[in-house]
């Protein structure tokens, strides 16, 4: 992972929507990823008995449910340190190895962008 030192306003927006997400929700993730034509999908945590996603995997299916084929960016806002392999490879599989995955905090600041891949 790398620090930088302040994401593009599109990608503010889609931190923005992903810690709206969460909050709203009250789920410990939330997400939200830009597809090809601009697009956002923003999804929370899904803590089903007989289904469990991360709030990154629910976009990223949201996307390709809705026709995306591709992703040029991706957000998540959680507690955790560093976004998990599993999501990762979600945004990857749609958006290629260097679709950036932004992670911020529950504030909304941004920790870390790492690519997909």
């Amino acid at each position: 992972m790398t620090d930088s030192p302040g994401p593009a306003p599109e990608d503010r927006k889609i931190i923005t929507l992903a810690r709206s997400a969460r909050a709203r929700n009250g789920v410990p993730e939330g997400a939200a990823v830009r597809d090809e034509t601009g697009r956002t999908y923003v999804a929370g945590t899904v803590a089903l008995e007989s289904l469990r996603l991360t709030a990154l995997q629910t976009a990223v299916a949201m996307a390709v449910a809705s026709g995306a084929t591709s992703l040029e960016a991706a957000a998540v806002v959680t507690d955790a340190d560093s976004v998990a392999d599993a999501d990762r490879a979600a945004v990857r599989d749609l958006g290629g190895p260097g679709t950036p995955v932004l992670l911020a905090g529950p504030d909304g600041v941004l920790r870390a962008t790492q690519p997909a891949g």
